[in-house]
């Protein structure tokens, strides 16, 4: 925000544009603005109703509409309706999120029309616009300099850490912020035709396809290859035995009602809502929920340098005086030549150190200062002491180190080695009149956070690669990799150059890179199957901060790079991006036990629903039960999104194929004992079929509670304790549905003696078969 008092007086050979031109030209390029995006909530909620287990849902309403059952496809289609309502309604209250991030103040802008400098809103400017920019403004737009003198930070654009002197005849970018001077030029572009908007245009088009759609289309395709197949074997049966096809109808649709995932897309999404929740308690805010799971299987971070791992602002780092001054001589000296008022950020720099020692304490009198002159390339002071007057000059090494030819040379390799480590370096030269010498030159850095190297290391101990890109020089770049922790920097001439086609797998640092080069860095990890992090502040950022699977925004952040990530920090440094590894792990860890759990109970129902059909003739449920069973089965489990669980030492990837074996592993088992109680039912009890139905009811009920239970752990199911809402709803589902065994509730009655007999029968099998589970996992490196 610019001060809005302020106006300035035409320039003679700097006319502007008129009124009326600048609105013409306005009605042709359009406002100088990039637009946000986001989706309408009723279109987000009709999405959700779009896909593999929507699908299955929706066909079975269909046939159960064609059939004639009013009251199961009502049913059914709530179903729909309210998976729908679930992840619409989280979705939005994440854009929400985003939409608030994105609130900026008004930029305004000092532009000359009909010859009259005027402050207009910064949307308003068109090509062809004369402007005026000074110490404190955001660029306005993409301008050429015509008079004036500038220091331009371009950290958020470029990811450069120090700014730049631009004079006449240079461009300032839109989205830059102005350190010190100011300047009059012709803006150039506005809108998406900046820097800036090119970028983000260049974060419109990424995208990545994430995981979460990936994994219900696999457990789904997997689950109606089950299905049909079973369906088809049914069909044979049918046409050899004579069964007429509306008998046969009805109990397809039971088997695809009993293998749809109903509750699956729900349950990631509350999984992931909590995680989120919880996160926004420890500083980071969830802007895309998917990006919760993702992150647990990441295995890539590519983190930006400036900002991010550093501090962004400069500190002095070395001070290396020459004889006879003294180190806190030389800093003195500098300090006296350095002013707060040009907030200039090598002076801001020096100032603080120099007081920070209690080096200006007593200043001299009568000081007198000009500041740093971009064509001598040094400020300089003068102040009286004793009875003469002192002059101390501080500027770019190569212009101070010529004032001593005799020890130039040494300067000069002390420079080289200096600027070798990544240093920033000016020269301090004092004394009286013409007659001055070097005093020492002194080293700047953007230092590392205090914890970046501590939280690298934890990262690493994730299983988790951490890549340094940055746009700052080789040297810097691998001066702050060494003190962080990152040792392999020498990845090749042209690893910047290479990045969009291969990479070196073991390089850690990326000097040098551009906006598209850290773009392109994530989708070529990508390509090679990684999962990728992408940590961010900038304008430049932005792009890759979108295509990653997990954009990290850090506190400090442009609205831009917030809007792109999926993941803000709102703590300054990295610290909570452990924190949503660990979390989202966590919730990986609880959609695995409800993955296992889902897949065994659908072998179960419909093996145990078709082989009784084929070898015994008997439908031994109703498709009212089988909803029922959804109910109090898998909405029931959704609990296991509050489920207390560990988070593991690596990447978690979705491995559906293994788990389908593992899920297999353990689903015969309990299909045995369930053609045990079948048999026990129904010719020891010699229950009738209504009674026996029932009993077998409680029997997938409750084994499939059980399931979760057996497989929440890869050791043995007592090893920890569960979480006590999914402890309080489990309890809950079986007072329920022995109530309405009892009381013959939407199923024939059976006494409370057969009910409590199946239910201790399922816990004492499950048990036993904890034993085999461990075994089945730790074969199988179920983790």
């Amino acid at each position: 925000m610019i001060d809005q008092s302020t106006t300035r007086q035409s320039e003679p050979h700097l006319v502007g544009l008129t009124s009326a031109e600048a609105l013409k030209r306005f009605q042709i390029y359009g406002p100088n603005e990039i637009p946000a995006e986001r989706k309408r909530p009723w279109l987000v909620f009709v999405q959700k109703m779009w896909g593999p287990v929507p699908w299955m849902l929706e066909i079975t309403v269909l046939l159960e509409l064609f059939l004639g059952k009013w009251t199961e496809a009502g049913i059914i289609a709530l179903l729909v309706l309210f998976n729908a309502w679930i992840s619409s309604f989280q979705e939005n209250r994440a854009q929400d999120a985003l939409s608030f991030l994105r609130q900026r103040l008004t930029v305004n802008a000092r532009v000359l029309r009909d010859g009259q400098w005027q402050i207009i809103p910064a949307r308003e400017l068109v090509m062809g616009d004369i402007i005026h920019v000074r110490m404190g403004d955001l660029a306005p737009a993409d301008m050429q300099i015509k008079t004036g003198q500038v220091l331009v930070d371009r950290s958020t654009l470029t990811g450069e850490s120090l700014p730049v002197e631009n004079g006449e005849g240079s461009t300032v970018y839109a989205g830059t912020i102005l350190k010190r001077g100011e300047a009059t030029g012709e803006v150039i572009a506005t809108g998406r035709n900046t820097s800036y908007g090119k970028t983000a245009e260049l974060v419109r088009l990424a995208k990545t396809s994430g995981t979460l759609n990936e994994i219900v289309y696999a457990i789904v395709r997997d689950l109606i290859f089950l299905d049909g197949g079973l369906a088809a074997v049914v069909l044979l049966f049918a046409i050899f035995t004579g069964l007429a096809w509306q008998d046969f109808l009805p109990f397809a649709i039971i088997l695809l009602i009993a293998s749809v995932p109903v509750a699956l897309p729900v349950t990631f999404t509350v999984a992931t809502a909590v995680g989120a929740l919880e996160l926004a308690g420890q500083g980071a805010l969830v802007t895309r929920l998917g990006a919760i799971e993702e992150a647990a299987g990441m295995d890539v971070l590519c983190t930006d340098k400036t900002g991010t791992i550093t501090e962004n602002h400069l500190k002095v780092t070395v001070v290396k005086p020459y004889f006879p001054f003294k180190e806190e001589e030389t800093l003195r000296l500098a300090a006296l030549a350095s002013s707060d008022a040009t907030q200039d950020p090598l002076d801001l720099a020096v100032l603080n150190e120099a007081r920070t020692r209690g080096l200006l304490v007593s200043p001299p009198a009568n000081l007198q200062f000009t500041p740093f002159d971009p064509d001598t390339k040094r400020s300089e002071a003068v102040f009286e002491e004793g009875q003469q007057s002192v002059h101390v000059i501080k500027g770019a090494a190569s212009a101070i180190s010529a004032l001593n030819p005799y020890g130039q040379a040494e300067i000069d390799s002390d420079v080289e080695a200096m600027a070798g480590k990544g240093l920033r370096m000016l020269a301090v030269a004092t004394g009286h009149d013409d007659q001055l010498a070097v005093a020492g030159l002194i080293g700047f850095q953007d230092p590392p956070r205090s914890d970046s190297g501590k939280l690298i290391q934890e990262l690493h101990d994730l299983g988790v690669k951490v890549v340094m890109v940055t746009g700052d020089g080789q040297a810097t770049a691998r001066a702050i990799a060494a003190q962080i922790g990152l040792v392999k920097w020498d990845c090749g001439e042209n690893a910047v150059q290479a990045i969009s086609t291969k990479i070196d797998p073991d390089c850690e640092v990326f000097a040098e890179v551009l906006p598209e080069d850290k773009y392109n860095l994530v989708k070529t990890f990508q390509r090679f199957s990684h999962i990728v992090g992408m940590t961010g502040d900038g304008v430049n950022d932005a792009p890759a901060l979108r295509q990653a699977e997990v954009g990290i925004a850090v506190s400090n952040a442009t609205d831009v790079a917030k809007a792109s990530a999926s993941l803000v920090l709102t703590n300054a440094g990295l610290g909570n991006i452990i924190s949503a590894i660990q979390v989202s792990r966590q919730i990986y860890q609880r959609m695995l036990t409800y993955t296992l759990n889902k897949i065994i109970k659908t072998i179960v129902i419909v093996l145990f629903m078709s082989l009784s059909l084929i070898i015994f003739r008997t439908f031994v449920t109703t498709s009212i039960l089988i909803i029922l069973l959804l109910f109090t089965n898998d909405f029931v489990t959704m609990s296991i999104a509050t489920d207390r669980v560990r988070y593991s030492k690596k990447p978690n990837r979705w491995q559906i194929r293994t788990l389908v074996t593992a899920a297999l592993g353990l689903a015969i088992p309990i299909l045995v004992l369930l053609f045990g109680l079948f048999w026990f039912g129904s010719l020891e009890l010699k229950l009738s079929l209504g009674k026996l139905q029932t009993m077998l009811f409680l029997a997938l009920v409750f084994s499939g509670q059980g399931a979760v239970y057996l497989v929440r752990e890869r050791r043995h199911l007592w090893s920890s304790t569960p979480g006590q809402w999914m402890m309080l709803a489990t309890i809950l589902d079986f007072i329920l549905v022995g109530f309405l065994a009892t009381q013959g509730i939407l199923m024939i009655a059976i006494p409370l003696s057969l009910v409590l007999f199946t239910l201790v029968v399922i816990l004492l099998f499950l048990v036993l078969l904890d034993f085999w589970k461990v075994r089945l996992f730790k074969s199988l490196k179920v983790e």
